[in-house]
């Protein structure tokens, strides 16, 4: 079992890495495109041709990523899938009709720069930012229905049977979960194209391609973190209706109790206490109920084997309160640009503002990693929440065999994303030689949809 778990756990932990460029980059191209149409802006054209570009390279790399992942579930957890894919399969075949559609539409949008009317151009792209939320439609109705399963019924044989599609879409953790996710990727996305920029302003780059490839996606980010902060808020509230056993182990309780402390960080220990940490009296009955008279859940309230370990929990708690405090200083980032346009219709003059800029792109894609680390280990020992457990749907291959697969796929997965970071550099520099060799006009002079610039080749022809 551990090395069928440390593979899933590599190869999930890889991919989403790329989820948010695929689900949220396209809208954010389409924000400049639209930006650049409407007010024949250059730039704006210049910059989303060159963003599409990055989604196809991206698109590419997660091909294999996502491939991986598929075929994973079957061989990593065939009982699984062999009782349960006739009720949750659904969500993986959505996830495949959009995909198929998404590289169709990719190509189209892609080949369309130069070669189509530009308003013609623009709408054919419009459908992209939907098919890749249906994508995480279908990924996101399978997962939260190994957290709330429903939609069926069990037979004599403990099978299910009287599958009910809607119901096993629709599960009670679906709307909080979905909508968490699709904000997070956009939130996401938005923070790292901004620091790419962000550090081309750091590096002296002040110029109008700088400022708005800095200000579109990040104003995207900015505007929705507040938004992400009251969907966590929900979705946290919603674990504690529906998992509560999770619940008591994301927060660290182990006995039920009403009046519970809050811990932020700290060690669960084998007979119940905690370990380090900050301890915020009545705090976490209050975030649960709204009053320190609310009841929470604690770990002893089911049986030893029905819930997560000592480590298990503090793995969970510990990415739960990373995700959190990452995402309350990305409040105050926004916060702080917001202030700065209200105060001087401009953006932020410090530094230092740059600076967190640039790191916000790396902490949110931390904060997505901590958000899986903490549904998927707060729902241990379960594999399908209290129907099957994980111990049961794992293969029967040798663990000799796991191991050597997972060393494997570290190495094809290491040369994949080395190959996709060396494409990028390579785009940015063939970019910039190309910004810099327009005679000091600069990139505004390049229009996706003007003629193409006349290059001097070997021999003094043009």
């Amino acid at each position: 079992m551990l090395p069928a778990r440390e593979l899933m756990a590599f190869t999930l932990a890889s991919h989403i890495v790329l989820v948010p460029l695929a689900v949220a980059l396209p809208f954010i191209t389409l924000v400049m495109h639209h930006r650049g149409l409407r007010r024949g802006d250059p730039v704006a054209l210049l910059l989303a041709r060159r963003w599409s570009a990055v989604m196809a390279v991206q698109f590419a790399v997660g091909v294999v990523t996502g491939t991986v992942l598929t075929f994973e579930f079957g061989l990593l957890w065939p009982a699984m899938m062999g009782r349960w894919g006739d009720v949750f399969g659904l969500g993986f075949g959505i996830e495949g009709w959009a995909f198929f559609l998404e590289a169709v539409l990719l190509a189209i949008y892609l080949y369309g720069w130069r070669r189509l009317r530009p308003w013609t151009h623009f709408w054919l792209g419009v459908p992209l930012p939907f098919v890749a939320m249906l994508g995480a439609f279908g990924i996101l109705a399978a997962n939260s229905w190994m957290n709330t399963p429903g939609g069926f019924s069990l037979g004599a044989a403990g099978r299910p049977v009287d599958v009910r599609v809607r119901q096993a879409v629709f599960t009670p953790m679906f709307g909080p979960q979905y909508w968490h996710f699709a904000v997070a990727m956009f939130l996401t996305a938005g923070y790292v194209v901004a620091g790419v920029y962000a550090v081309g302003w750091l590096r002296g780059r002040r110029d109008r391609y700088h400022r708005l490839g800095f200000c579109v996606p990040f104003t995207v980010a900015a505007v929705i973190t507040p938004v992400q902060f009251v969907l966590g808020d929900a979705i946290a509230r919603a674990v504690f209706h529906k998992q509560p056993v999770k619940f008591a182990a994301t927060e660290l309780v182990w006995t039920t109790d009403r009046h519970v402390p809050e811990y932020l960080f700290g060690r669960l220990q084998p007979d119940g206490t905690v370990k380090g940490g900050i301890r915020i009296p009545q705090l976490d009955s209050i975030l649960a109920g709204f009053s320190p008279d609310t009841q929470v859940t604690g770990l002893t309230s089911v049986p030893a084997g029905d819930h997560p370990t000592v480590v298990q929990a503090t793995i969970a708690h510990w990415a739960f309160d990373i995700m959190v405090g990452v995402g309350s200083l990305l409040i105050l980032l926004a916060l702080w640009y917001g202030w700065s346009w209200l105060r001087r219709r401009d953006m932020p003059g410090s530094r230092w503002f740059y600076r967190c800029a640039a790191l916000a792109g790396a902490a949110s894609v931390l904060t997505v990693e901590c958000g899986w680390v903490t549904t998927e280990v707060g729902r241990q020992p379960w594999i399908v929440y209290r129907h099957m457990r994980v111990s049961e749907a794992v293969t029967s291959t040798r663990a000799g065999a796991l191991w050597a697969m997972l060393g494997l796929v570290i190495v094809v997965y290491a040369l994949v994303f080395s190959a996709f970071l060396a494409i990028v550099l390579k785009m940015r520099t063939r970019w910039r030689q190309a910004d810099e060799g327009l005679e000091g006009e600069g990139p505004e002079s390049v229009t996706p949809y003007g003629p193409r610039p006349e290059t001097a080749v070997p021999g003094g022809g043009r």
